[in-house]
């Protein structure tokens, strides 16, 4: 989307802040660089530049907004939170990592973050073992998404989700494996599958080198 002039030089500064100091500006230093005495303003100007993609709030951070580069461009550094079963239930194992990804496979102005996958439950979805999905981070879903699911408040697992009365069924993705039914109120929906990414390095570096990225419907 086309930014405005003044979203333009927002934008520009807050980059600039970020690699001269290496954490975003505040709202008071935004408005203080262009003259805007109104922090409601400055947020203004920070939320459309969110919406259309060009900056993104930052995960667990008090200075919450960092630049994620021209839509379709520059990579989207996400949080790298651990795996994902696409089997048999599994703990989710969270990890200081982070790993980039093609800003169009995360929804802007929202907090998305990364799974490494375990199993093959959902293999007929081309969710392999070893793959890394992007989820958008939401506690609902619709029936038919691919979600990540915490059942009985430990064990998380990858499946599609379908609501039947006062049951979860989460379908797999493989002919083999039978769905996990749950009582609904024992399932929380931490995230919505939005892309996928295949690594085809035997190494994990911090950061995707190699591989191969596609949207999930």
């Amino acid at each position: 989307m086309a930014l405005t002039r003044r979203q333009r030089q927002i934008y520009d500064f807050i980059r600039e802040f970020v690699s001269d100091h290496g954490y975003s500006p505040s709202l008071e230093e935004i408005g203080a660089e262009f003259g805007l005495s109104s922090v409601a303003t400055v947020h203004k100007h920070v939320q459309h530049l969110v919406e259309k993609g060009f900056l993104r709030k930052a995960w667990n951070r008090s200075r919450s907004v960092e630049p994620v580069g021209e839509p379709g461009n520059d990579p989207l550094r996400l949080p790298l939170l651990g795996e994902v079963a696409a089997g048999v239930p599994i703990e989710a194992i969270e990890a200081p990592e982070t790993i980039d990804v093609p800003v169009d496979l995360a929804s802007p102005g929202r907090d998305s973050f990364v799974l490494r996958v375990r199993g093959d439950s959902m293999i007929e979805e081309q969710i392999r073992d070893g793959d890394f999905v992007v989820v958008e981070s939401r506690d609902h879903a619709d029936d038919g998404e691919t979600v990540v699911a915490l059942l009985y408040g430990q064990d998380t697992t990858l499946k599609k989700l379908y609501r039947s009365g006062e049951t979860v069924r989460l379908e797999p993705a493989n002919p083999s494996m039978a769905p996990i039914e749950v009582p609904a109120h024992e399932v929380q929906i931490r995230g919505v599958v939005r892309g996928l990414i295949r690594r085809y390095a035997s190494n994990l570096p911090r950061r995707a080198r190699s591989g191969a990225a596609a949207p999930v419907g």
